[in-house]
């Protein structure tokens, strides 16, 4: 009889996982911000791309593959090496950012602008906004209390059918209309580093880092209810889950900014990247199809709410048992319903500082955990890459704010001191020296002093 460790996926399993990993990924935030990327891209669409590929595709994949070389429970257990504090720190932002600040309210404003602002005329958006959030957070209220059902159910038709709305508005600008050779014929390569960094940076909007560390639990305890417990097994299968989810999640973004550089052609350039898909729907597929987009991407906004607002609910509901799951999900709920209130071109400009701040410390997180063969959970590695990388994280934050909170003498004279004396800081890449060095500087340290990197390779759970 076969050992359950030893159990190998077919390959209709591996497409279950993909399918199941791609949706958990792909929302209505991933449409929009391609579209947005290659508009303001312009010609130079292509180092754009490149960039926007590293961190909206690679680093989730490194996510999730960051978590299972580990064997974490959660991103509280990868972070547990650097301290309690900051794990616990790391672990309540992050859910925040995920689960109330930025992602859940901006489901709601999302779908919004591409299910019901285009039908409605422009005095009565604030008004419509109000009423429509407080509908949609109810009903994710209602449905998160048991959202096993909706998930299920919804889960299953709904990316298929998103997935053959997009490609048939591929199909017509490529190949019905011939845009193809309007894109080939405005691309140019000037500024290609400024343009790699700014896709790299845009990435920073789809949240899927962060999102990674979260889902790569999922993932795992996925790949276990299929009879893979091998540790060396789960990892080669994760990567081989995740390539095939993170590919086609690839093609489509690499389609949709391709999109954005050509509606420019046809439309303006937008603040978000909504009302430029809307714009790009109705020229390719008319009202039908910018009407069933819309439809579409209600629903696959209201799936992602209230995984988002469960996740977030349940995780904080285990770390403190005294408040629980029954009283954070409507906290959660009321919260991100206020929040979406401002709009979603507001969510976006205060989600960046938040992001700024993270996204670092989340990628610095994630290589550590990649290199888990070779540094275990050697606590002197972690500390010294975290501290050294959180100071260009706090200083990014700084530079991201909103102009009436940067230009207050106090930060602008710190954003001042880090664009004269600090190496990329003008491209908000300054984190990638400082984390090269305090990986470095770590590594150095445990071997000057004797300290075992073998000893600190312990599964992260076991050091709660």
């Amino acid at each position: 009889m076969q050992h359950l460790s030893d159990h190998k996926l077919t390959r209709k399993e591996y497409i279950i996982l993909g399918s199941m990993l791609f949706g958990l990924f792909f929302g209505a935030g991933n449409l929009i911000f391609p579209i947005h990327l290659g508009q303001i891209a312009g010609g130079n669409w292509i180092p754009a791309t490149l960039g926007f590929l590293l961190s909206a595709v690679l680093l989730p994949l490194l996510a999730i593959l960051a978590i299972s070389m580990t064997e974490s429970d959660s991103m509280y257990h990868l972070a547990r090496p650097v301290g309690h504090t900051f794990a616990l720190f790391f672990l309540i932002c992050t859910h925040a950012s995920l689960g109330l600040l930025i992602a859940t309210p901006r489901t709601a404003t999302v779908s919004f602008e591409m299910a019901i602002q285009p039908f409605i005329s422009k005095g009565q958006t604030q008004l419509a906004l109000l009423l429509f959030s407080a509908a949609y957070f109810l009903i994710t209220y209602l449905l998160s209390r048991h959202p096993q059902k909706i998930t299920d159910y919804v889960g299953k038709l709904l990316n298929p059918a998103l997935l053959l709305l997009l490609a048939a508005a591929f199909f017509a600008a490529f190949l019905i209309k011939g845009d193809g050779a309007t894109l080939a014929a405005s691309t140019h390569a000037t500024a290609a580093t400024a343009n790699l960094s700014n896709g790299f940076l845009q990435g920073y909007n789809t949240m899927d880092a962060l999102a990674g560390l979260g889902f790569g639990v999922t993932i795992v305890a996925a790949l276990g209810f299929f009879g893979v417990n091998n540790a060396t097994t789960r990892s080669k299968d994760v990567a081989k889950v995740g390539a095939m989810s993170m590919g086609l999640e690839a093609i489509v973004y690499i389609f949709l900014i391709a999109l954005g550089v050509i509606s420019l052609h046809f439309t303006k350039i937008t603040a978000n990247g909504g009302p430029a898909f809307n714009a790009i729907m109705t020229h390719y597929t008319g009202m039908i199809g910018t009407a069933l987009l819309g439809a579409m991407t209600l629903l696959a906004c209201l799936t992602s709410c209230i995984g988002l607002v469960s996740s977030l609910s349940q995780d904080l509901g285990t770390r403190f048992p005294k408040i629980g799951f029954g009283k954070f999900l409507p906290i959660t709920c009321f919260g991100s319903f206020l929040i979406s209130n401002f709009g979603l071109n507001q969510i976006i400009a205060l989600s960046s500082p938040i992001l700024m701040l993270l996204y670092p410390l989340a990628i610095a997180l994630i290589i550590l955990g990649i290199l888990h063969p070779f540094i275990g959970k050697q606590k002197t590695i972690y500390r010294t890459t975290i501290g050294l990388t959180m100071i260009p994280a706090i200083l990014d934050a700084i530079h991201a704010m909103p102009p009436f909170i940067a230009n207050m003498s106090f930060f602008k004279a710190i954003n001042d001191f880090g664009m004269h004396y600090i190496p990329m800081f003008s491209i908000s890449m300054d984190f990638l020296p400082f984390m090269l060095v305090g990986l470095l500087g770590g590594m150095l340290i445990a071997k000057l002093t004797g300290q075992s990197f073998k000893d600190a390779s312990a599964p992260a759970a076991e050091l709660d």
